[in-house]
């Protein structure tokens, strides 16, 4: 009798995860389509319950992790959450960065290969997760891109440790101060992926991107960097109206999970401890560089969350508004002006009742409502 039984996927009752066994395969896929696949604070504790169900399952020799639909491999994590738990209680983000570093090592710890099947964008820490994963294949309509410094964050949950290694130092900075989109092809050429696949048909029904030399996809083992590997491409506009389903356009993601099956193919048909060990070698830098930083980025990001600048860009992608950043860099400029506190720092005393602490900026106190200083000088 093991120490470690099999079991099926059924017996996790998970909400926000799906999670599957077919033959040697296992799929893991984040379920909240509605959230362009964002992880909660409880599906990261699904997935990495899954993953690590699936490194233990002797029944299983490779993993394939997606996101629901075709729009989104995952956009990281939910800002609205962040926003209105983890600006409000900061303390509390350090105990969600402990959730989320599990989820990724679940990945890199994994037993057993991982790919990444981008299924549509993988944004933020949706990029960092598919860095995390072993291989990536990529829809042709999908885009790789980070957004830490635009909402009040860093990108230190695998971006800022694994890219460096993954595409080279400048191209990384590139990357993660500009929070550029990189189309699939791009991504491809960078090294971001190993596979991209057409996905956006035309109104024929036919694949509109074709490829020279009898390729059926693009991979980094059969692509000639000196070649021009495309008869024709599928234009941006043709992605967004396959993306909206317009004029008889569409995204078709059968390729994709046929060249993925042969992928997985390939690794059941290869010694599983040799796979096994031959990961946990591969994984020396990534594991350096994760190890050394994660611990410090934890602890930084939740003090972070008690400034005003991921209060600001995280209020402001919720009210779908425009991120004052000239207005923050106006408010540290000023020798009276803060751009750490929302109403300045806690300054003022009340001469009536006392009250310590009270924001340079207001004008009465929050406690008896007596005019402050501030409103005396004005």
């Amino acid at each position: 009798m093991s120490m470690f039984p099999m079991r099926t996927t059924d017996s996790f009752d998970f909400q926000e995860v799906g999670y599957e066994k077919d033959g040697f395969v296992a799929r893991i896929t984040i379920n909240r389509p509605h959230n362009f696949n964002a992880y909660s604070t409880p599906a990261l504790e699904e997935l990495a319950t899954a993953f690590q169900d699936a490194s233990w399952d002797d029944g299983i020799a490779v993993v394939v992790f997606t996101g629901k639909g075709h729009k989104s491999f995952c956009t990281g994590g939910d800002v609205k959450e962040y926003q209105s738990c983890y600006t409000q209680k900061p303390r509390d983000y350090w105990k969600y960065m402990c959730r989320f570093k599990a989820y990724i090592e679940a990945i890199t710890n994994c037993s057993k290969p991982v790919i990444a099947r981008l299924n549509g964008m993988a944004v933020g820490g949706g990029n960092e997760s598919q860095l995390a994963c072993d291989l990536g294949v990529m829809g042709e309509h999908a885009f790789i891109a980070q957004v830490g410094t635009s909402v009040g964050s860093v990108a230190c949950g695998g971006s800022t440790q694994w890219l460096p290694i993954t595409v080279g130092d400048r191209t990384a900075r590139g990357i993660l101060f500009l929070n550029q989109r990189y189309t699939a092809y791009n991504s491809l050429s960078m090294g971001l992926v190993n596979t991209v696949v057409p996905t956006v048909k035309g109104p024929d029904g036919e694949f509109i991107t074709k490829f020279a030399g009898g390729r059926t996809y693009l991979a980094d083992w059969n692509t000639d960097p000196w070649d021009t590997p495309f008869e024709h491409r599928a234009t941006g506009a043709d992605i967004k109206k396959a993306l909206k389903g317009e004029d008889g356009y569409s995204i078709d993601l059968s390729l994709m999970d046929e060249v993925i099956a042969d992928l997985c193919d390939q690794i059941v048909n290869k010694f599983f401890e040799c796979t096994r060990y031959t990961k946990a070698q591969v994984n020396y830098w990534k594991d350096s560089a994760w190890h050394a930083t994660v611990g410090h980025a934890r602890d930084w990001l939740a003090t972070h969350y008690t400034s005003l600048e991921p209060y600001e860009g995280m209020t402001a992608f919720v009210e779908k508004r425009k991120t004052d950043y000239v207005g923050m860099r106006k408010r540290a400029a000023d020798p009276n002006g803060s751009s750490e506190f929302l109403w300045g720092p806690y300054a003022q005393e009340c001469g009536e009742c006392g009250a310590k602490g009270i924001p340079s900026q207001f004008e009465h106190c929050g406690k008896c409502g007596a005019a402050l200083a501030v409103a005396m000088a004005t």
